[in-house]
C-alpha cells in the first residue's frame, strides 16, 4: 500500500481563504529540519511526500526539497493554491527539480465565487494558468475541493467543467469543511449542511466514475456517499489499517493519525456500516447528528471492493 506522508513547509500564504484549516502563524521550516523530517519519512518507508502549508510554493527552498525527496526514494508532490505556479518559468523549475504530480485547490469554477472564498483577486484565472502549465509540462494533477455552503450546490458542475477544459485531470478529492479552526470562526456562513451538498456530491461522483476518473471524499459519513462508500478516505483507512503522518508547523508538530472514528449518532447503532464508517466530524457542534440515517448495506462487499478482492 502507498504511504504518502505530509510535511508543512510554511504557514505563510498568498491567499486568505475563508475556511483555511491551517492559517498563517509566521512559521517557516528550516532546510535542516525539512531534511531531517524527509530522512525520517524515508526510514518509515514512505513511498511519497506531500509538501503542504500554508502555501508551499512560498518557501524558497521548495525546488531543493523536491529534488532531495527523490534522492531518498520518495515521490514528491505539493498541495498548492495555484497562484505562483501560474508562472510558467517557476513551474518549470519545480518540474526540473523532479515534480511530477500536483494537488491543486479549486473550490469553484465560477470566478467571482472562487475569489470570494479565497479572498484573492484573479485567483481562478491563475489556477487555469497553472492547469495549462501542468498540461504543457506533463505534470499529473489532482483537484482538491473544500465543500462549503457556497459551492455545495454545484460540485457536479465544477467537475464537469474542469474535466471538459482539462481532460488530463484524473483524480478529485472532496474535503468536507473542517469548521474547528480559527478562520472559520470568523466566517461561520461558509459551514455547509450534509443535506445541502448530498445531491451535488452524488452527481459529481457519478460523473467522475462514469468518465473513468477516481476520487476520494473526506469527513462525509457513508450515509451521504450514495453508492460510493468505497471512496471514503476514512473507510479506506479503516479497512486497510492505514495511518496518516503529518508534520505541522505549530504546537502539534508530528502527528500520526491512526484513529479514523468521529462521532456517531443514535441512529448509527443499527447501521450495518457503523464499524467501517468514521461517523460525523464535529458531531452536534457544527454538523447535526439528526441528519444521519442508518444503512443496511453489506460491509464485507465494500471492504472487498477496497481491497480489490
Amino acid at each position: 500500500m502507498a504511504k504518502l506522508y505530509y510535511l508543512q513547509l510554511t504557514r505563510e500564504c498568498n491567499q486568505n481563504c475563508r475556511f483555511c484549516s491551517n492559517p498563517s502563524n509566521g512559521s517557516v521550516i528550516s532546510a535542516e529540519k525539512a531534511g531531517a523530517m524527509m530522512r525520517d519519512y524515508a526510514k518509515r518507508k514512505a513511498s511519497g511526500i506531500i509538501f503542504t502549508g500554508g502555501e508551499p510554493t512560498l518557501h524558497p527552498k521548495l525546488p531543493d526539497f523536491i529534488a532531495y525527496a527523490r534522492t531518498l526514494g520518495m515521490e514528491p508532490r505539493i498541495v498548492t493554491n495555484g497562484q505562483r505556479t501560474a508562472d510558467f518559468r517557476y513551474f518549470s523549475r519545480l518540474r526540473g527539480a523532479g515534480l511530477r504530480h500536483l494537488h491543486v485547490s479549486i473550490h469553484s469554477h465560477v470566478p467571482a465565487l472562487q475569489e470570494h472564498l479565497s479572498r484573492t483577486k484573479g485567483s481562478l484565472a491563475n489556477l487555469f494558468k497553472t492547469l495549462g502549465n501542468a498540461g504543457r509540462l506533463g505534470v499529473s494533477v489532482n483537484v482538491n475541493t473544500v465543500i462549503n455552503r457556497y459551492n455545495s450546490g454545484h460540485l457536479h458542475l465544477a467537475v464537469r467543467f474542469l474535466c471538459s477544459k482539462y481532460p488530463f485531470i484524473s483524480h478529485f478529492v472532496f474535503n468536507n469543511m473542517d469548521p474547528g479552526m480559527e478562520r472559520v470562526v470568523e466566517f461561520p456562513d461558509t459551514i455547509p449542511t450534509l443535506a445541502g451538498f448530498e445531491a451535488s456530491l452524488a452527481a459529481a461522483m457519478r460523473f467522475l466514475s462514469g468518465s473513468g476518473r477516481t476520487f476520494r471524499v473526506e469527513r462525509v459519513p457513508l450515509c451521504f456517499m450514495a453508492e460510493f462508500a468505497h471512496c471514503s478516505t476514512e473507510t479506506r483507512k479503516i479497512v486497510k489499517g492505514e495511518n496518516r503522518l503529518t508534520y505541522f508547523l505549530d504546537e502539534k508538530e508530528l502527528i500520526v493519525q491512526e484513529d479514523w472514528s468521529y462521532g456517531k449518532g443514535e441512529r448509527c447503532a443499527v447501521c450495518t456500516l457503523r464499524r467501517i464508517c468514521a461517523g460525523l466530524y464535529k458531531k452536534d457542534v457544527y454538523y447535526k447528528s439528526e441528519e444521519l440515517c442508518p444503512l443496511f448495506t453489506d460491509p464485507a462487499a465494500i471492504a472487498d471492493r477496497i481491497l480489490g478482492r
